[in-house]
């Protein structure tokens, strides 16, 4: 069993409501349904849907980029126990099965966490070179698995 040693923290520099602006969002995902709700948050992420020059989403964090931006139209991905519920709760979406990650161009999604990384990687093989991504998967020990 892992436990948390007493006295870490994690300490942000900045909240949602006082960041710098943003280049790149990244919405994770994990139990979505109470933060769907959440219009704090899904107003920000709507807000900064208008600037940002491109979102990604790992694993459920598609639905809270749906939720926010009820326009969304595009392809797009998630793990695939969630694949149905995107489909029925987002029918404008069309949802793709079968592979790591979608990239829409400004829109990038992801399966699972390990999809995430491999996303991850695309994406600093996307914003830099591929270089930098191979050498990022060789310095993490990751076999990074591309779409094909």
């Amino acid at each position: 069993m892992v436990t948390a040693r007493a006295g870490y923290k994690v300490l942000p520099d900045y909240s949602i409501e006082d960041h710098p602006p943003l280049d790149v969002l990244i919405i994770s995902g994990g139990v979505h349904a109470s933060e769907m709700k959440n219009k704090v948050v899904t107003d920000w992420i709507k807000s900064q849907s208008h600037s940002v020059k491109l979102i990604a989403t790992v694993c459920t964090g598609i639905f809270l980029l749906a939720q926010a931006v009820q326009s969304l139209s595009c392809k797009v991905t998630t793990h695939w126990e969630d694949i149905p519920d995107l489909r029925k709760m987002f029918s404008h979406l069309t949802v793709i099965d079968g592979v790591r990650w979608v990239d829409e161009g400004n829109i990038v999604s992801s399966g699972g966490i390990s999809a995430g990384i491999d996303m991850s990687l695309h994406l600093v093989s996307r914003l830099h070179s591929e270089d930098l991504a191979a050498k990022t998967a060789h310095q993490m020990e990751f076999a990074w698995t591309r779409n094909t």
